[in-house]
């Protein structure tokens, strides 16, 4: 709650001159800055839909304001102090002292594309293509996050170490970030959350799925449950603790910081996708190989999702829809709403301290992965694809 004090108004005509203008310079300011903006608006309402679930249906509650420019989708609100606490409190911090397997060089490095496996996975479980859905406030940080434990428990699906994969719910781990795990009883109606606190959630609580519970319907995105769960915490006000001793039952077992390039590959070539929180922007068109340039300064999580070698950069998975990024794909079948990131960018985005690789294991074993056996193309020439049997 903020402690700023709102003086009474003295005089009702001189009030009134002032708030109009006020309006005015505000309508003109407002004009210039999204006249500046180079993400496009989002115009197609399937932009917000919870379509990890039904792709191209929109969330049944999206708050007003759904068109505003994507860029506004931001939520990234850094807490470097309490990101180093939690850290402190880590027997293996780092993702080089926790996973030092991973680095031990077996040949070649090798290009690896996670989301492969969600494909699979998702076609498995609801007989439909997965689609990228669009946050609805600031609440990227549980997208982000969202983003990676669904590919990676999609790859422990895919490796034969689960039966069955489910979707993660993101309004549990934006309510989880902002209030059970920073120990607080309210978050506030203020949108935001940070790396250190979605890694503590997700590893000391754990995830809550995209299924009806007895006390909420979760199958859906819903942005206005994102904005009061990320005041009252999991579950909501009237839950009294319900939904997180059901997340305990399903706690991702590691997670270790990330602060470079060479060691978010290396990570991301056994599965272990990497949410990325940073200040870097973006323009919304990518180059004949995938990649996006720099531009601007977002306060944004994303996850970092495949690694290539031949130009060496990182696949980033957004949150804003399908359609807000365009231009050609490597390979054609990347995720629409996805870009390929330079290694220099990456390391710069890293050197914030705040994006995490995760693991449903008790630390991070090598697996050799086979990316192509998840999926074939129809036709030898048809930039369609198929689950492989």
């Amino acid at each position: 709650m903020s402690n700023d004090r709102i003086d009474p108004i003295p005089n009702q005509k001189n009030s009134v001159t002032g708030l109009l203008s006020l309006l005015v310079i505000g309508t003109i300011a407002g004009l210039a800055y999204f006249s500046s903006k180079e993400a496009p608006t989002a115009t197609d309402p399937h932009d917000v839909a919870g379509a990890q679930i039904q792709p191209g249906r929109p969330s049944a509650d999206v708050l007003p304001g759904q068109h505003q420019p994507v860029a506004a989708l931001f939520g990234y609100k850094p807490q470097p102090a309490e990101t180093r606490q939690f850290l402190r409190s880590l027997p293996q911090p780092n993702l080089r002292e926790a996973a030092p397997q991973l680095f031990v060089a077996r040949g070649p490095p090798q290009d690896a594309l996670l989301y492969r496996a969600l494909y699979k996975a998702h076609r498995d479980k609801f007989g439909s293509d997965w689609q990228v859905g669009r946050q609805g406030i600031g609440d990227c940080v549980s997208w982000g996050w969202a983003h990676a434990c669904d590919i990676h428990l999609a790859i422990m699906y895919c490796e034969g170490d689960s039966a069955d994969w489910r979707p993660v719910a993101t309004e549990s781990i934006y309510g989880g970030s902002r209030v059970e795990a920073r120990g607080v009883k309210s978050g506030g109606y203020s949108d935001g959350s940070y790396g250190g606190a979605a890694a503590k959630w997700v590893r000391d609580y754990g995830l809550i799925f995209r299924e009806t519970y007895p006390s909420v319907d979760l199958s859906r995105y819903s942005s206005r449950r994102a904005k009061d769960w990320g005041n009252y915490g999991n579950g909501g006000r009237e839950d009294h603790g319900q939904l997180d001793l059901q997340a305990k039952k399903s706690p991702v077992r590691t997670v270790a910081l990330v602060k470079t390039f060479d060691e978010a590959a290396a990570a991301i070539q056994s599965g272990y996708p990497v949410p990325v929180c940073s200040g870097q922007g973006f323009s919304s068109r990518r180059d004949d190989d995938g990649f996006c340039k720099t531009s601007g300064s977002w306060s944004h999580c994303m996850c970092f999702i495949g690694v290539r070698h031949d130009r060496r950069g990182l696949l980033c998975l957004n949150s804003w829809g399908p359609t807000w990024v365009t231009g050609p794909k490597w390979p054609d079948d990347m995720p629409d709403g996805s870009f390929w990131v330079e290694e220099a960018t990456v390391n710069r985005m890293l050197r914030q301290h705040d994006s995490f690789s995760v693991s449903g294991y008790d630390g991070f074993p090598f697996r050799q992965l086979d990316h192509a056996a998840w999926v074939h193309r129809l036709q030898p020439n048809e930039p369609i694809f198929a689950l492989a049997l």
